[in-house]
């Protein structure tokens, strides 16, 4: 099994290998500091897996990421970012999956899971559930359960909303929750609210020209970003 992992942050590179070599031990794996070296790496050299930055030091990662699907069209393409919302702009152009910096090691198992590349791991003890401090208090919640997550509006914490009509408040960022849940039908419709794809009521028109949609067990009107519309529709086969 062949992995490029294409970072112009020398760290970041150090840490994806170190992780993927956890996940995949025989696995042989290059490295790529920039675009050019990337172009390089990918005109001599052919690749199961890449991981690829989105913003590189002098080229877009989405330029590399095109040259390596014209050259291995059946090698799978991760991107990496920073920022969640480079997830959209992901899927857009195609390519396989994306993980958010910093690593999460379950997340990175996961991705090597639906590449096929990585040993299923066993049923992890509460991995179908959440845990959430609130109030001083650890609640588990049943991820089923869970309908939407929004910010709360202070930049430091979450409110999780469920079908029965509870909200819980949480310390945890948007972003942590996202990573951990996006491969569990969990979408970000706007960087305020994360849903549950599964329990999407209706999707309507709201404020100009824009667009909301409700969620089983609420009647709160939740905005979907403009630029989240299509990739939402394209989930919901719509």
């Amino acid at each position: 099994m062949r992995i490029a992992v294409i970072d112009d942050e020398k760290y970041s590179r150090v840490e994806l290998i170190h992780q993927i070599r956890q996940q995949m031990p025989q696995a042989e794996i290059a490295e790529a500091g920039n675009g050019v070296q990337a172009m390089a790496l990918l005109e001599k050299e052919s690749f199961d897996i890449l991981f690829v930055d989105i913003h590189l030091g002098d080229m877009e990662g989405t330029t590399v990421a095109s040259l390596a699907r014209r050259l291995m069209p059946e090698a799978k393409i991760i991107f990496a970012t920073a920022y969640s919302e480079y997830a959209v702009t992901a899927f857009e152009l195609g390519v396989d999956n994306y993980i958010l910096k910093p690593f999460d090691p379950a997340r990175i198992r996961q991705v090597l899971e639906r590449c096929g590349q990585a040993p299923q791991a066993g049923p992890a003890r509460g991995s179908g559930r959440l845990a959430i401090s609130s109030n001083r208090h650890t609640i588990l919640l049943d991820v089923e359960e869970v309908t939407y997550i929004e910010t709360d509006g202070s930049g430091r914490g979450c409110r999780i909303h469920t079908l029965s009509g509870e909200e819980y408040p949480d310390n945890s960022p948007m972003s942590e929750y996202e990573s951990r849940l996006v491969a569990q039908g969990f979408y970000r419709i706007h960087k305020t609210c994360l849903v549950q794809l599964s329990h999407i009521q209706d999707i309507f028109p709201w404020n100009n020209s824009s667009f909301a949609l409700r969620v089983r067990g609420s009647s709160a009107a939740l905005p979907i970003g403009r630029d989240r519309v299509k990739e939402l529709r394209r989930r919901l086969n719509i």
